[in-house]
């Protein structure tokens, strides 16, 4: 259940609100109402999450900079494989894109199997409107997420040396580990700095990270290689201090394409 609502929020803790109340209205449910506990549960914390979502989406318009959906950061390997492609915060940034409506029917249908019907009760709606929403949720994916699978050994390999070359800011470290194509996310909520826009292009990125170089801001971080949403990541210390979880995505020649970098104190590991 928490694997739902996380997926369809992106927070921690809204998920677990959302779950807690899924389970106090189980318990005064009747058995009448609860003929399929597992039916049930998935109905009613995909309605709440539904619900939330929508108040969710309101509420980042005026957030400041990009909002990126909150990292779990968990020792390397620690996440099931097959789980890790819709857990991933690509894959979740991604879903920001659909409509609250089109990300509840294709995250019960594609991720947690549920039937036409099932996902159609749970929205309020027709088996037919269903169907259409999955197919343009599917479609609105399949053009913005990769066709293949990465070696999770190689882009951990790729990582390493994305982090040591982005320390340096030395481009003719990172230049050549970046897709043309390539886009650095950052969220920093407003409450540290960050970009506010999302940065395009392999010369961009690369003078993003020379300037912050020349300016001190990476002497004394350290990398923690960790598992972020499943995928290899890593947790950037300043001494003692958390300041940014990072994870990167590939394309098919091993290139990055997408950078993640969360440094909102709020959505850092405790």
């Amino acid at each position: 259940m928490f694997s739902l609502a996380y997926r369809m929020l992106g927070t921690r803790a809204d998920a677990e609100d959302i779950v807690q109340d899924a389970y106090l209205r189980w318990q005064s449910a009747s058995q009448e109402e609860v003929r399929a506990p597992k039916s049930y549960l998935t109905t009613v914390v995909a309605r709440l999450s539904l619900d939330s979502l929508k108040s969710a989406r309101r509420k980042r318009e005026t957030y400041v900079g990009e909002w990126l959906p909150e990292p779990i950061v968990e020792p390397p390997g620690a996440s099931a494989a097959e789980m890790a492609e819709s857990l991933s915060l690509a894959f979740l940034h991604v879903l920001e894109t659909l409509t609250p409506d089109e990300r509840v029917a294709f995250l019960l249908r594609e991720v947690f199997d549920a039937d036409y019907a099932e996902i159609a009760a749970t929205l309020d709606t027709s088996e037919s409107n269903c169907r259409q929403l999955i197919a343009r949720a599917r479609k609105h994916i399949r053009d913005r997420r990769p066709r293949f699978k990465v070696d999770r050994a190689h882009q951990q390999s790729i990582l390493q040396q994305f982090l040591l070359a982005a320390q340096t800011g030395d481009p003719s470290q990172l230049l050549p580990l970046l897709s043309a194509e390539v886009v650095l996310h950052s969220d920093g909520g407003g409450k540290v700095p960050a970009t506010i826009n999302p940065i395009y292009g392999a010369d961009k990125v690369s003078r993003f990270f020379e300037g912050i170089a020349k300016k001190g801001a990476t002497r004394g971080i350290t990398a923690k290689l960790v598992s972020v949403n499943g995928a290899p990541g890593a947790l950037l210390m300043h001494g003692e201090t958390r300041s940014a979880v990072v994870s990167i995505e590939l394309n098919d020649t091993g290139l990055v394409e997408r950078i993640f970098f969360v440094v909102n104190p709020d959505k850092l590991p405790a």
